[in-house]
């Protein structure tokens, strides 16, 4: 019986050491999770003032520097945050105009996204965080209680450039619903993007819906390709990056293919007013150029045309495509064109880096008394101004 009290007694000092050590381990782990929350503060990121200013902010306690890059600031241009106590950088910015911004971080040299902030885009390879300033001028692109529309990304084949490829389709509020047939725009994104652009970073899907719930766009399926030519997709779907010289983005191998394969796959499989007066053709940059091939080269295929950000060059790169593609499709048919359309849209900012060139092709026009509206926009080649462009260009269509 003694034997067994002692072992008893034993028993009881190990469990009540074990548990001691566990109420240890157990404070040691509440005192660290609180010096970590005591070291990683709570912060707001971005916050807007009601004067729409914007305070960023950027936790990093060991960061020797931070700046801000936004795209309402002048090209090159960043701001520098300065750091607290906390070891919080922050940087207050002026009021902002109603609209859409990008912007990042670069944190000790490096490029980084606000990790405060959810909202986020892709261009090319860059991702940006987002930020909207409500207000009359943003309220075209913002997410609001109106109808929707559907945005499906198809596969089709493409026989002329030899690949299976992808599209975004936008097909507007009623549509699976109804029986009506829709006019068709095929909208072109720039050099360096791809089929997903004109939604993530142009958001043309909540432009049309907002204007289409106004009354004044008329429902449209739109249709937004991938202008590489050698991408079957997008480079996060897709093992293949687009190839960015000013030959390889004006070759004729897309306009050609949109011809060829877009358009017939478009009329077959959607409810499409399959004619000229229901077609329109537009796009910014890269997807302009490819715009002016393809709609100069058909004249009969399209009575709306929207050129967003570029004209004829002759003092750069673009100046070989000008004169072997752009120059030849104007004075051949020109006038072919003139006998059929309805709408030629040009759009170019004033600080634009193709303004020149967008003022050598309206010249051209003058030239020949051929009737254009333009639309000149302050700013520069940026998706501020092309997502204005958008809503303009599509309130004048299939009228």
């Amino acid at each position: 019986m003694k034997i067994k009290k002692a072992q008893h007694k034993n028993t009881n000092r190990i469990a009540g050491m074990i548990l001691i050590s566990f109420m240890c381990i157990s404070g040691l782990n509440i005192h660290a999770q609180d010096a970590r929350q005591q070291r990683s503060p709570q912060i707001v990121s971005p916050e807007i003032s009601p004067d729409n200013s914007v305070t960023f902010r950027l936790y990093s306690p060991d960061a020797s520097s931070v700046f801000l890059s936004g795209s309402w600031m002048a090209t090159g241009k960043t701001g520098e945050l300065t750091k607290n106590s906390e070891g919080v950088w922050s940087i207050k910015t002026g009021p902002l105009p109603p609209s859409l911004y990008n912007y990042n971080f670069i944190l000790d040299g490096v490029t980084v996204t606000d990790p405060s902030n959810p909202l986020t885009t892709r261009d090319v390879r860059r991702l940006s965080n987002t930020l909207i300033i409500q207000g009359a001028g943003s309220d075209f692109i913002e997410v609001n209680n109106v109808p929707h529309g559907s945005v499906t990304k198809v596969w089709y084949d493409s026989p002329s450039l030899h690949l299976n490829r992808r599209m975004s389709v936008y097909t507007p509020p009623g549509y699976e619903d109804s029986k009506e047939e829709y006019p068709v725009l095929y909208l072109l994104h720039g050099g360096g993007g791809d089929e997903d652009a004109w939604t993530t970073l142009g958001r043309a899907n909540y432009i049309l819906d907002n204007l289409i719930a106004q009354g004044k766009t008329k429902p449209m399926i739109v249709v937004m390709t991938n202008g590489n030519a050698d991408q079957t997709a997008a480079m996060t779907d897709s093992k293949t990056e687009p190839v960015n010289n000013a030959m390889s983005m004006a070759s004729e191998k897309f306009p050609e293919s949109l011809v060829k394969d877009v358009i017939p796959y478009i009329e077959k499989h959607y409810r499409v007013k399959a004619n000229s007066a229901n077609r329109a053709i537009a796009g910014l940059s890269m997807g302009c150029l490819h715009t002016q091939i393809t709609a100069m080269n058909n004249p009969e295929l399209f009575q709306y045309i929207g050129l967003f950000s570029l004209g004829l060059h002759f003092n750069d790169d673009l100046a070989i495509v000008t004169n072997k593609w752009l120059i030849p499709a104007y004075d051949n048919n020109l006038e072919r064109l003139r006998a059929n359309y309805k709408l030629f849209y040009i759009a170019c900012g004033i600080d634009d880096f193709v303004y020149d060139g967008v003022k050598v092709l309206r010249t051209k026009l003058d030239g020949r008394n051929f009737k254009y509206i333009y639309n000149e926009s302050t700013g520069g080649h940026t998706w501020a101004n092309w997502r204005d462009y958008l809503s303009d260009f599509t309130q004048k269509l299939f009228r």
